[in-house]
């Protein structure tokens, strides 16, 4: 376990964390610190727990916000996810017809070719 020294609004403190983790917390605090410094220039001297307090509030509260917007863009993609199964499964369908047609269409061309070759003189000159 690593230790970090971290300092929040004036105040140090000596935490621990995984180790590699050292810097990702040192910028929790900053941010944190950053947050309490706006709280405290918008709102003044309002004692230093409430300024925590609403730091830790306005976290949560866009913790909240982004939990809300994660489901709902992974219910977004769940149906792009279902309508792309159903585009695929039509157009799947739609080439096994276009298969089809065509292979029809190549098989009466050849019908008619024969047919023409047998009208025509005994197929002396065949077509196709």
């Amino acid at each position: 376990m690593a230790e970090v020294s971290i300092t929040i609004n004036g105040r140090q403190f000596r935490m621990a964390c995984e180790d590699g983790q050292e810097e990702h917390l040192m910028d929790l605090a900053r941010e944190l610190d950053a947050r309490i410094g706006d709280l405290r220039e918008r709102f003044g001297e309002v004692g230093d727990t409430r300024l925590t307090v609403m730091a830790a509030l306005t976290v949560a509260d866009e913790l909240g916000e982004m939990s809300a917007r994660l489901k709902r863009l992974e219910e977004e993609l769940a149906g792009l996810r279902d309508a792309h199964v159903a585009t695929a499964d039509r157009t799947s369908i739609t080439q096994t017809a276009i298969a089809a047609t065509l292979t029809e269409a190549a098989e009466r061309i050849e019908s008619v070719t024969r047919r023409l070759n047998q009208t025509i003189g005994g197929g002396s000159v065949p077509l196709g």
